[in-house]
């Protein structure tokens, strides 16, 4: 069943209260509370997200307001439809302009109501999927769907779906390119709570300093340039599902604030005391033996047994070699600019099949999208995957292990062609750094490191 808005009904007329609660509590879509006047409401949302707030203008010692002006600093994804009368419509239109959502005036017309709070509610969906798109946090990692018929993959899929029925922690193991956040997406899309947000919060690319602050929001001065009340992402995906990637990362100092919010679906933005109560699931990964980190002493163990609830294992792209052909072909349709997608010749797909891919199913995007670009005709020779294959990289019956001054000078090689391909492709995007770390299927910020890495030149 799916998870039901929070309502929270505020007006100081007890036979409108009751009237609303009882007509609202109807619908399976509502869980609905009330609050005879402000000064209770504002208590209510210090320590419960709602999703929609009705409420009255006119209430005595706390107007409504102020209710309205303290649930833009505290609670802006929360949506205010204002309750007036007729008397009170210019002052109801006044709201608007503050970031109310809409009015309605009295006496109410019940469908319009439902109607009003339905718009309401789709305004706070489309706020939220704009602020994770402005925070990056539903960045670009490769493939949006799962490719894959072998039978390992099969089965992680059928063990995915199975699970995502029920509320319980998810912990997600794999190296990284396996593909991992996208299992994390298809638990969340097959579950109860599929029309509520997917936050994914990468735990190894935010700073210490800052993880605690994004994940529990701060208060309004919690610290320099706290210039104003910030709501954390466990809020942002209240009713959904929070999705912590790389969660073996999170420092020693946030683990304990992570296992409480866990264990009790409460927290504390930092600079503030009033304990929040959110609503999420949690679905975590690692490309880390958390066991291992356990006994190395960086990570909890009692946190460790908290997530570790149920642990599905993505394989690597070695173990299911016989999906090669078959993710090679989307990611040629879905990288080909021209009206019909290259295709491998037998040649090319052989030196994909001996690969050992190191990168997994990342790597082989990235390395077909650079065979895209340098291939000249309307098949993948192996000439356009002389930049990431060799014939020294072919297996040789009863060949040695690498030395250490062979693996030196093939890493060497490797950094060279790296160089080589950005190169290329920052000539192909006229030197628009956002088009080539797109092109290239790495971050801008990674781009601009291999740059300076690399002593490259880039035209402005």
């Amino acid at each position: 069943m799916a998870k039901k808005y929070n309502l929270l009904i505020v007006d100081d007329e007890e036979a409108l209260r009751v009237l609303l609660e009882s007509e609202l509590s109807e619908s399976d879509e509502y869980a609905v509370e009330v609050a005879a006047d402000g000064g209770e409401a504002i208590n209510r949302i210090q320590a419960k997200v709602y999703d929609v707030i009705l409420l009255d203008i006119r209430m005595p010692r706390v107007s409504g307001i102020e209710v309205l002006k303290f649930v833009q600093e505290y609670s802006p994804t929360t949506q205010v439809i204002i309750l007036t009368n007729y008397a009170d419509v210019k002052t109801a239109i006044q709201t608007i302009k503050m970031g109310a959502y809409d009015f309605l005036a009295k006496p109410y017309d019940i469908d319009e109501l439902f109607n009003t709070i339905h718009r309401a509610i789709e305004r706070k969906q489309l706020f939220i999927d704009n602020k994770l798109m402005k925070s990056e946090l539903t960045r670009k990692t490769g493939a949006s769907e799962l490719i894959g018929q072998s039978p390992t993959f099969l089965k992680l899929i059928e063990n995915a779906t199975r699970f995502a029925e029920s509320d319980s922690f998810v912990l997600i193991q794999g190296a990284s390119g396996t593909g991992k956040e996208l299992i994390a997406s298809l638990i969340h899309r097959r579950s109860p709570r599929n029309n509520r947000p997917f936050v994914a919060v990468n735990c190894a690319s935010i700073p210490d300093t800052l993880l605690e602050s994004e994940l529990f929001g701060h208060e309004k001065g919690a610290f320099t340039n706290a210039v104003a009340t910030k709501q954390g992402l466990v809020e942002v995906a209240h009713g959904g599902t929070l999705f912590l990637d790389e969660v073996g990362d999170i420092s020693p100092a946030i683990q304990p604030k992570l296992l409480r919010f866990l264990e009790t679906g409460e927290f504390r933005r930092v600079g503030g005391t009033n304990l929040l109560t959110v609503d999420v699931r949690v679905v975590c990964a690692t490309n880390k033996d958390l066991r291992d980190e356990v006994a190395a002493g960086r990570f909890r163990e009692d946190l460790l047994y908290r997530l570790n609830v149920i642990t599905l294992r993505v394989p690597l792209l070695k173990e299911r070699k016989e999906d090669i052909p078959i993710l090679a072909d989307f990611f040629l349709k879905r990288k080909a600019k021209a009206k019909y997608s290259k295709t491998l010749s037998a040649g090319a797909l052989s030196l994909l099949m001996e690969h050992d891919w190191p990168g997994n199913v990342r790597e082989l995007e990235h390395v077909l999208e650079g065979a895209v670009l340098l291939s000249s005709s309307d098949s993948i020779e192996e000439s356009d995957l002389s930049m990431y294959f060799h014939r020294s990289d072919r297996p040789v019956t009863g060949q040695e292990p690498a030395g250490p001054r062979q693996q030196a000078e093939e890493s060497t090689s490797l950094e060279a062609l790296e160089k080589l391909q950005i190169e290329r492709v920052l000539h192909q995007q006229n030197f628009n750094r956002a088009k080539t770390a797109d092109a290239l299927g790495i971050s801008k910020k990674t781009l601009y490191l291999k740059i300076k890495r690399y002593g490259l030149k880039v035209e402005e």
